[in-house]
Order: structure tokens, then sequence, then C-alpha cells
């Protein structure tokens, strides 16, 4: 695929910096961690695939995509107790779309 080199340039700064600011930040109990979704229904998803849910079914190995309550869920877990030994992790929210 062309013309990429910039998104997935970025996506990597954000795994990185998680993991610099994580390390700066653990010896002050706070943790830093990435949540990364994959394709995910939301307004902005179904303006760029016409309004077409199922477009990327195929791709991902779930064979659908994600719900927004979805990466919600995921936040919450980083963001709760029981996380509290997480820091500097990026957390794929993608129905296995990286793997």
């Amino acid at each position: 695929m062309n013309g990429i080199a910039h998104y997935v340039a970025a996506k990597h700064a954000v795994v990185g910096l998680t993991k610099a600011v994580a390390k700066e930040y653990a010896n002050s109990n706070i943790r830093i961690n990435a949540v990364c979704p994959g394709a995910t229904e939301t307004p902005n998803y179904m303006r760029s695939t016409g309004g077409d849910v199922h477009l990327l079914d195929s791709m991902i190995p779930m064979g659908r995509i994600g719900q927004p309550q979805e990466v919600g869920k995921a936040v919450l877990f980083l963001v709760s107790d029981q996380s509290s030994y997480v820091t500097g992790s990026t957390l794929s929210v993608d129905g296995g779309m990286t793997v």
C-alpha cells in the first residue's frame, strides 16, 4: 500500500513515546499505557466506508469491526486497579487485525 508511511511512522511514535514516558514516571506510581483501536463503528468510520459497516469484516480475524463500547472497556481496564502493575504497554483492541 503506497502513501501510508506517515501513518505508520505516527503509530510507531505513539508506541515509543508510551514506553519512554512510562519509564520516566514509573517511580512516581504513574502508569502510562496506550490503547490502539482497530476499525471501530464510529460516525467517521461510517462516513469513510459509505455506510457499509461490513466493508472490512473479511480483513479482521474476528470477522467484524469493533464497537465503541469494546474500546471503552479496554480503557476502563487500564485506568482501573485491575491493571495496577501495567505500564508502558500498548493494548490492541482490533479483533486480531495486527496479529
